[in-house]
Parts: C-alpha cells; structure tokens; sequence
C-alpha cells in the first residue's frame, strides 16, 4: 500500500502557525496525504512550545509533532510531553529528560507511521550519542509502526547527511531539521530511505531565520544582546511530500513542496528531474 507522508520544516511563531491554519487542510486533500508530521520546537513566539498551541497543532491537521534543543524552553508542555502519544523530545537526551521518545499513528488506511527525533552534536548543546539512540530504539520500534520516520535535528549538515546513510535501509524518510534553510539534495539512497539535509522553515522568510532583520544585524555588528522579534513579512511553509510502500518499507517518491501564504500555487520540486509542478490550492 502507498503511503503519502508530509514532513514540515520547522514552524516559527505565529507566521508559521497561521499558514498552517490557512492552508494544511486543503494540502492534505489536494496531494492526497495520509500523514502530517511536523517540527514544533520553535512554535511559541519562537521558542518552543505550550499545551495551547500543541492543541492548534492537532486541529490544523498535524498528526505527529518532533521538537529539537528548545523542546523544554516552555515548561509548562512537561505534562504534556509526558502524557501525550502523538509528540516526541529528542531520544538522545538524557534518560531522566521528560517526554517520549517515539510516537506512532495509525493512518485511515491501516498502516502505522512511527516518529523518532534525534538531536546532534555538532554546535550544539551536550547529548548522547544519537547513533546509539537510534540503534537501541529501532528493534523496538519496528515491532509496532509500518513506517519508520526520523528528524535528525542538526545544525551540521555532515552530520545530518551521515545519520541518512546510517539509517539506509532501516527506516523509510530520515529528514533535517534546525537551520531554518531548505536544502535542495532530496533523494532516495540505495536501501530505500528517503533524506534531505533540511526541510526548511515555515514562517516569515523575509528575516533571518524567522527572526526581524534589524536587531540580528544590529546583534552581529556590535556583539550585544538585542531581543530577536518574529518577522512576518513572505510567509510560506516549507515541507517534503514522501510516498512509501508500506509492505516494502521502502521510499519510492521524495520532493520539496513550498506553499505560499499569499497565494493558491503550491511549488513541488520533484526530486527526479528538479522541474516546478504546480498543484491548485483553491480555499
């Protein structure tokens, strides 16, 4: 059975949680997807995320959420990390760290789709080893979900790179996170697992990553603190369409898809020839 499964780069603010509400339902319908997964870690002004706009999450049609290094900058998501089965913490952190590792959905089809979210290494925040993680997690996984996906949330793109070849063969997408820039090498290695280095960022792209021009600048020219406001000028969600064979595990489709907030053309990058397609997003 072919699965349509839509990854979403990174939601920053309200921007990004408005595009969303705006435009997610008709995307689902119009490419026929059978599951949403989305990166919320920066959801809450910027910043992580609260119960409140988790719920938004669900009722705009995301169906798994992954988080990455600001997953605990709202605490008052603790109970719900705790509790909820549709939203996952990086399963690299520490053993004592709230949340859980994996997350899985059942599609209206029948088969389930599963979630993991790693953290890197590289200019980043101390975590264990996520290729350990991975390893320990996958035996287990596999016993429930039909379809394997990761989030490798990483700020080096080697590393994002080579966690997609150690995963080859074993799960069916591993997708980047974190950088808040897309990524234009999309592809199917040879075992069968689809990879980009990084979905990108929904939000306002008019920024430095979803951030106000202004005061970044003003921050990297002078080396001093200046608040970084939500820019929200050019919005547009970033995301993959990736179509896997649930008997076979395997992904037979990757391609980047932008929707624009301010318009009913949806881009898709496919991942064969590079060409534009363009599919009618009629609200």
């Amino acid at each position: 059975m072919k699965l349509n499964i839509l990854c979403i780069g990174d939601i920053v603010g309200r921007p990004g949680r408005r595009i969303l509400a705006e435009k997610l339902n008709s995307l689902i319908t119009d490419l026929g997807v059978d599951c949403v997964i989305a990166n919320a870690e920066n959801v809450a002004g910027g910043s992580g995320v609260t119960p409140q706009i988790y719920d938004k999450l669900l009722r705009y049609g995301v169906n798994l959420i992954t988080l990455g290094d600001h997953t605990y900058r709202k605490r008052e998501i603790t109970p719900t990390l705790e509790t909820a089965e549709n939203i996952v913490r990086p399963a690299n952190l520490s053993e004592q760290a709230s949340g859980k590792r994996t997350a899985i959905y059942r599609t209206q089809k029948g088969p389930t789709v599963g979630v993991v979210s790693l953290i890197g290494r590289i200019f980043m925040k101390p975590a264990d080893c996520p290729y350990a993680a991975i390893d320990r997690i996958l035996p287990q996984l596999e016993q429930k979900a039909d379809i394997i996906v990761v989030d490798i949330h990483a700020e080096a793109t080697s590393e994002k790179v080579a966690m997609g070849y150690h995963l080859d063969g074993r799960v069916s997408v591993c997708f980047g996170t974190h950088t808040h820039v897309t990524t234009a090498d999309e592809r199917i290695l040879p075992g069968g697992t689809a990879c980009i280095t990084d979905i990108g960022m929904t939000g306002a792209h008019d920024s430095v990553l979803g951030r106000k021009v202004e005061n970044v600048l003003k921050s990297f020219r002078t080396q001093m603190p200046f608040p970084f406001e939500i820019a929200t000028g050019n919005v547009k969600m970033s995301a993959i369409l990736v179509t896997v064979d649930s008997n076979t595990k395997k992904a037979e489709r990757i391609e980047r898809i932008q929707v624009d907030a301010d318009s009913h053309e949806t881009t898709s990058y496919d991942s064969d020839d590079g060409r534009p397609e363009y599919f009618n997003n009629s609200l």
